[in-house]
């Protein structure tokens, strides 16, 4: 049950570290890598397609337990630190702030996936 009771805990650590990168995204002194990274994070975030799938076993979820915390701490080292903060308190005054922004992001994700299909579709019924 301790096991558990700490991965329940991570996730909620992460949760809130992907809203922090989504704020510190937005503020004007986070360099253009750090943004590039919170972009790739956050969209991995809200992807509806895995690298890994999530039905293969064990495999699918190592991509959730080792990829996603990977890309949140990289994402986090290259933020300055009064972003970072000020992001965080941010977030602690007022957690509900993202709720809106998150569909945003998420529609931004579908339609990138969206196109690349179609773009694959298409590459592809060029040789048939």
């Amino acid at each position: 049950m301790r096991l558990l009771a700490k991965l329940k805990q991570k996730a909620r650590q992460l949760k809130s570290e992907a809203q922090v990168l989504i704020i510190a995204y937005k503020d004007t002194r986070t360099p253009l890598s750090a943004k590039i990274l919170i972009g790739i994070t956050v969209g991995y975030l809200l992807s509806p397609i895995d690298l890994i799938p999530d039905f293969i076993p064990v495999l699918g979820l190592l991509d959730d337990l080792i990829i996603v915390p990977l890309l949140i701490t990289a994402s986090i080292n290259l933020i300055p630190e009064t972003v970072l903060n000020e992001a965080r308190g941010t977030i602690k005054s007022n957690p509900q702030k993202l709720n809106k922004t998150n569909w945003i992001f998420a529609l931004i994700i579908i339609a990138i996936w969206i196109l690349a299909l179609i773009g694959i579709a298409r590459a592809v019924g060029k040789y048939f």
